[in-house]
């Protein structure tokens, strides 16, 4: 198994240990939180190509990333009617919403495209590392096998992201934004609440 152990994500603050131990006891929660990341993943990047259908490079990336995200939805819809569960009502993504407030404002086209591929590469960061610590940790074989394939998934896009702000922003320029933005997120980490019922 080691050499699954391999993904590097940047983020300044792990995730609080005890949060896989009490999400595991609420998996029915996090699996519909999960499910209406996926939606909201799959949102982002079809958001992304409708704001910048000009940058051919964009399009062609994201346009697959939206159909892989729909089938994550797909998946963790069979893992909770596995387990004889609905979807639910979707809860309020505060760590999201606390993200989008250190973002700037304001700028040009290209500004605000960097504040949004950044933006969404944190959060594929972070639920990748939390995909990673449910692989590993979860006692549920076949529910830590999907987390795995989840997690590698996620590490890939969140690469994607960082690659198409330096295709479109100086390299300089979209890494000191992105060391900034990674304390912002430890910070937000530091902050909140250890839920049993959250992805992030």
């Amino acid at each position: 198994m080691e050499a699954k152990d391999k993904f590097t994500l940047g983020l300044e603050l792990p995730t609080d240990p005890r949060w896989v131990n009490i999400a595991e006891m609420n998996i029915r929660a996090i699996l519909v939180d999960h499910a209406y990341c996926e939606q909201k993943a799959a949102s982002s990047c079809i958001s992304l190509i409708i704001a910048y259908p000009e940058k051919d490079k964009l399009v062609e990336v994201l346009t697959p990333v939206v159909a892989e995200e729909w089938s994550h939805f797909e998946r963790v819809m069979q893992e909770l009617r596995k387990r004889g569960y609905g979807l639910d009502r979707p809860r309020k993504d505060l760590y999201v919403e606390k993200l989008s407030q250190v973002l700037r404002r304001g700028g040009n086209r290209e500004q605000q495209l960097l504040e949004k591929l950044l933006m969404n590469a944190l959060i594929e960061a972070r639920s990748c590392e939390r995909f990673k610590l449910l692989w590993k940790n979860i006692s549920d074989p076949a529910l830590s096998e999907f987390y795995y394939e989840l997690m590698v998934s996620e590490a890939g896009h969140y690469r994607n992201f960082l690659a198409l702000a330096k295709e479109y922003i100086p390299e300089e320029e979209v890494m000191e934004r992105w060391r900034a933005l990674l304390q912002e997120e430890a910070a937000i980490m530091l902050q909140m609440e250890v839920r049993d019922d959250r992805m992030h």
